[in-house]
């Protein structure tokens, strides 16, 4: 069940894939090298990424900026509030807690999904959405919500016992120290015990980036070293 919920995060950051196509906007890119340093894309995917920036920032308010209805509307076509791994994704995208994700932002946390990001930043990023309240540990409760959310969304309905017995034997394997929480040392040992919790956690199509928007490569401005 762990794996269906990052699966379905999975799902949410591949629609962003999905869902653009070139929108020959006015606005430049702001120093591509430097914000690929702070990631594992080259240049030319940073530009590339950038055009499917564009496509979702104008989705409701035309300001240059991603807000929190265009993010849902980008991934489930719909504004609607309340969903609550759709809320937790765009959370973690939105380091800078202001509601709005910038380039650089969207940028940085996609970066986490390439295939050559460092697996310690994979495991981060996994264990930060199942800790909603941010307080560095995860609870059963926590799980529980994600797990109903997760189920919520693939139009399962599983009785609540059920999911007290997945619940259950997910803290009797990652619950080492037997504290009624899964803090970073345990999850980590937990996904790296099951590296399919993971998988959800690499997109190939980040790879092909500047295929998926080979438009803009061609007028790039700076070649990659």
């Amino acid at each position: 069940m762990m794996v269906k919920c990052l699966e379905g995060v999975k799902h949410l950051v591949v629609a962003f894939i999905n869902c653009g196509e070139y929108d020959d906007l006015p606005w430049g890119l702001r120093n591509p090298e430097a914000l690929a340093s702070k990631t594992v894309f080259s240049v030319s995917e940073i530009e590339a990424l950038y055009e499917l920036y564009k496509r979702i920032s104008t989705g409701v308010f035309d300001d240059g900026l991603i807000h929190k209805e265009e993010f849902q509307l980008a991934l489930f076509k719909t504004n609607k509030k309340g969903n609550l791994i759709a809320e937790r994704v765009f959370d973690l995208f939105d380091t800078k807690h202001r509601g709005i994700l910038d380039f650089e932002e969207f940028a940085r946390a996609l970066s986490v999904f390439h295939p050559s990001a460092p697996i310690e930043e994979k495991i981060d990023f996994s264990f930060q959405l199942y800790d909603l309240k941010r307080q560095g540990f995860i609870e059963r409760q926590e799980v529980k919500q994600m797990v109903v959310a997760t189920l919520a969304e693939s139009g399962l309905n599983l009785a609540d016992d059920v999911i007290e017995s997945i619940i259950d034997k997910t803290f009797e394997e990652a619950d080492t120290k037997h504290d009624g929480k899964i803090d970073k040392e345990e999850w980590r040992n937990l996904v790296m015990q099951h590296p399919s919790l993971l998988k959800n956690m690499t997109l190939q199509y980040l790879k092909d980036i500047t295929t998926t928007f080979p438009s803009f490569v061609f007028h790039s401005q700076v070649d990659d070293a």
